[in-house]
């Protein structure tokens, strides 16, 4: 049965919009490569309404409406947009699957990640009461000092089409927790769900201008807004050379900007592993969400002790994943997003080959599919460092491996990379565990595990994979101006120049 796909408008102020040039653009359905709707394509001159609403709901009422209200208060709309997520569950997880080609199961994952998020974001916002004028020890009691958190003012969210909805809440629950305004562009290869987001805002009653959703090409819509002079700041989740332009784009006006960018993470194993176990934690720490994560654990570093047995295990587990159409029950790989994403992974794997590669398994389109953008999960080996699938992001289902004999080879390849976003270590050795996570270079380091991800720790990456950090605590701060404010207590004058009553 066909899943509808609603007609929507742009979201800006509060209401539906048409785009002011009208363009729409097709929604494709990379599982059947067909079109099965449209979303509409924001300009510059969209962009420009939506800071106007943004900045007017800031000032609205003198900010009592929104920026300066009690965070209990704004915890009452982020608690809202939880249930109401989790009323639509199954709706939002299929509209999910359908647009960007992940597992059912897996969308269903995400959708409660969302509502988690908004719920936990609820609660921080309560918690910002108590922190408000928290006070300052200073060393002279004639002065009194306390600090002030408030809202950096209308933010840009600009966001990946991996997660669809779930990288959005990354950005917009913390950011509306903070008494921001804010401005999402999503994806155009996976828009809908952002903008079913829009309709549950309205569905509670956010104040208009708190939220606008700007679905639209890069270039038309992204760009305009990361480089508008009424914006604040920039949140930017993709790839390194995109987050690279918005960086440029925002230092003109010294703009601040939080960037989650690319990866080429490695998972090291060990030669005192359980061979099962660790052979699952790798295959799902690379072809998880199709492969198309930016913290995929794409390089594995194998000890050479076990590798012709790990590498045989490997390839079992992985020719017994299911590829099939990610609606079907049991689906463990889907397509990858887009024709030109689709092309991209083929041309790495084609380019492997021909630098002397070997293709341990997958490569190609799996055979009993005939439409869809399906790439089976691909294994690569006698890898140099030198090659390019090494040293470049796939973002598809396809795990390159080297092998190490002693800890210290391990830690200089792990760190041979210009990224830094994750990492993951296989051992039964806690002590060693412990030694490698010190020693390797990036924001995130998996134990015996990889990927998975709490709402609740920090997540962002160091070198080319960019600086900042979401969730947790230190997601709200993103979204967060501190400010001193001191006071003179003392009756006496300061006197530190002569008074001219006294001469």
């Amino acid at each position: 049965m066909a899943i509808p796909i609603p007609s929507r408008q742009l979201f800006i102020d509060g209401e539906w919009r048409q785009p002011i040039k009208k363009k729409r653009l097709p929604i494709i359905n990379p599982a059947t490569e067909e079109i099965i709707g449209d979303i509409p394509a924001a300009t510059a001159e969209d962009v420009d309404i939506a800071v106007d609403a943004a900045r007017r709901a800031l000032v609205r009422n003198r900010g009592r409406d929104w920026a300066s209200a009690s965070g209990a208060y704004r915890a009452k709309y982020l608690r809202a947009i939880a249930a109401k997520i989790t009323e639509r569950k199954s709706e939002l997880a299929k509209l999910e699957t359908i647009d960007c080609g992940k597992p059912l199961e897996e969308a269903a994952w995400d959708i409660d990640d969302v509502a988690a998020c908004f719920e936990y974001y609820a609660d921080l916002a309560e918690g910002l009461d108590a922190k408000q004028k928290a006070p300052v020890s200073l060393p002279m009691e004639t002065f009194k000092c306390h600090v002030l958190r408030e809202p950096i003012g209308v933010v840009g969210l600009i966001t990946p089409w991996n997660y669809p909805l779930l990288m959005a809440t990354w950005k917009v629950a913390p950011a509306l927790a903070a008494g921001c305004a804010a401005i999402l562009k999503p994806s155009e290869l996976a828009s809908i769900t952002c903008l079913e987001l829009a309709q549950v805002c309205r569905e509670v009653g956010l104040p208009p201008g708190v939220l606008s959703v700007l679905t639209g090409l890069g270039p038309e819509a992204g760009a305009p807004l990361a480089s508008h002079p009424h914006v604040d700041k920039i949140a930017f989740t993709g790839s390194t050379f995109t987050g690279s332009k918005i960086m440029t784009a925002a230092a003109q006006i010294v703009k601040p900007v939080t960037l989650e960018l690319g990866g080429k993470s490695p998972i090291l194993v060990f030669e005192d592993v359980d061979i099962d176990k660790a052979a699952e934690w790798t295959i799902f720490g690379c072809f998880w969400t199709n492969g198309q994560m930016c913290s995929a654990t794409s390089r594995l570093l194998l000890h050479e002790s076990i590798a012709a047995e790990f590498l045989d295990r490997l390839v079992k587990w992985s020719k017994n994943i299911k590829i099939s159409d990610p609606l079907e029950e049991g689906c463990r790989l889907g397509p990858i997003v887009s024709a030109g994403q689709y092309e991209k992974v083929m041309k790495l794997i084609s380019t492997a080959r021909s630098e002397g590669a070997t293709i341990l398994c997958g490569g190609a389109h799996p055979q009993h599919l005939k439409k869809g953008f399906f790439v089976e999960p691909t294994i690569i080996s006698d890898v140099s460092t030198s090659m390019q699938i090494w040293r470049e992001e796939v973002f598809g289902p396809v795990l390159c491996v080297k092998t190490f004999s002693t800890e210290d080879e391990a830690i200089e390849l792990a760190n041979d990379t210009h990224y830094g976003l994750g990492a993951a270590v296989i051992s039964k050795d806690l002590e060693r565990c412990e030694r490698i996570t010190k020693a390797l270079q990036a924001g995130v380091v998996w134990v015996n595990c990889s990927q998975p991800c709490f709402v609740q720790a920090p997540w962002g990456g160091n070198k080319r994979s960019g600086f900042g950090r979401e969730l947790g605590e230190w997601g709200l701060e993103n979204y967060l101006s501190v400010k001193q404010v001191t006071k003179y207590i003392s009756d006496e004058p300061w006197g530190w120049y002569q008074s001219p009553s006294k001469l």
